[in-house]
């Protein structure tokens, strides 16, 4: 087996990740989730969140750990909260589904079966990009897990999950947020006085909220540019509100889905255009820039991961299906699950990226990316401010 090298880390799943954030809130709502053979509060939010009758969750996408602290300066909102539980690790691969149905589901991407951006669907020659996705598959069968709103619910404390309204009947949304009510904002002052009403409308809570522009504004510009900056600042903003709207026995916690870092062109390997011969053997092609899975046709498993291998070199790490589970990434993976692995994953290293300008012509052209497991891509913060009555 390849070990996983000193610059790539395993995300710490059931000590520090944001699996661990939900089951933590829950347990101090008096609603601990079942998590298996997981702890059902390891980061103890319960002591953190003490007294909280009401709790929402802001997740700010593409809010790593390392650009607040680069930042702080720009943030004075963020940088004055607490951080119960220090810096969080994202789940692999570090990107946006994979992390919503971790946190949603409170378990790691190997038990809820969302395990990258795009995955093959098994047993048939297409992929599912994740973000695209309607009703095919079926969001109930593809993630068969109860949610962490769900467990709530029936526990009865009222969730709600306030995202976009463009979002609501993603299948992306029905199998993350199943069980919570989804009214859809329309921007970003909708979402705080969303928020804010539902946490006040009930005597106990569990509201979740969801900012996807700042990830957005990183792809397209990079996250050394004034349009993030400046975007940051709005978040800082509205944040501030929250924090300032909060019922006296509430209490907020902000975290995100993962960190992301601007990839230069020298770093780009290019694999419809510098390097078609790695499509030999190759049936699917799935994944993203930083975090490629490639499965195989029959019988050229062995080859292809070769062949990756020595093409790459030490620009990714490059494992075999089997050894990419073996090494703990994903926790432990569902029988039912593992097929949408490709049968060689390849994560990459430094500031690298493949891409495939001509079939993903739009990722491809992004500035800023995330998806492999480097400090600065897993590396998320979880910030809190109580209310007024909770000191």
């Amino acid at each position: 087996m390849t070990p996983l090298p000193a610059d790539l880390a395993v995300p710490r799943y059931g000590q520090a990740t944001l699996a661990e954030v939900l089951p933590g809130v829950a347990a101090a709502l008096g609603a601990p989730l079942d998590r298996g053979d997981l702890p059902a509060d390891p980061l103890d939010l319960a002591s953190a969140l003490g007294g909280a009758r009401r709790v929402a969750v802001l997740l700010v996408d593409g809010l790593g750990a390392d650009l607040v602290r680069a930042h702080a300066d720009l943030v004075p909102t963020l940088a004055a909260l607490t951080s119960p539980a220090g810096d969080l690790s994202a789940p692999c691969p570090s990107t946006t589904p994979v992390s919503l149905a971790t946190l949603g589901t409170g378990l790691p991407p190997g038990s809820h079966g969302i395990l990258g951006f795009v995955t093959a669907v098994p047993g048939e020659d297409r992929t599912l990009n994740h973000i695209q996705w309607g009703d095919d598959p079926d969001p109930d069968v593809w993630q068969p897990r109860r949610t962490a709103f769900q467990q709530v619910e029936a526990a009865g404390i009222p969730a709600t999950a306030v995202g976009p309204y463009a979002y609501a009947r993603s299948g992306l949304t029905r199998s993350v947020y199943r069980g919570a009510a989804y009214p859809g904002s329309v921007g970003h002052g909708d979402l705080v006085a969303q928020v804010l009403a539902c946490l006040a409308a009930t005597p106990r809570a569990l509201v979740y909220g969801y900012l996807p522009e700042l990830d957005l504004t990183g792809h397209v510009r990079g996250v050394d540019s004034a349009s993030w900056r400046a975007q940051l600042v709005q978040i800082d903003r509205l944040v501030e509100q929250l924090v300032d709207g909060l019922p006296g026995d509430a209490a907020l916690l902000v975290t995100a889905d993962h960190g992301m870092l601007d990839v230069p062109r020298e770093t780009r390997l290019d694999l419809d255009d510098d390097q078609p011969d790695l499509d030999d053997g190759v049936r699917l092609f799935a994944g993203d820039p930083r975090a490629r899975y490639v499965h195989a046709r029959p019988g050229a498993a062995a080859d292809v991961l070769e062949r990756w291998r020595g093409v790459l070199g030490e620009r990714a790490w490059v494992a075999s299906r089997d050894e990419a589970v073996a090494s703990g990434i994903f926790g432990g993976v569902d029988d039912a699950h593992a097929a949408r692995i490709g049968d060689v994953v390849a994560l990459a290293r430094g500031t690298w990226a493949f891409t495939a300008t001509e079939r993903e012509p739009g990722p491809s052209r992004l500035i800023a990316m995330h998806g492999s497991l480097t400090a600065t891509e897993l590396a998320i913060p979880l910030l809190l401010a109580r209310g007024r009555a909770l000191g």
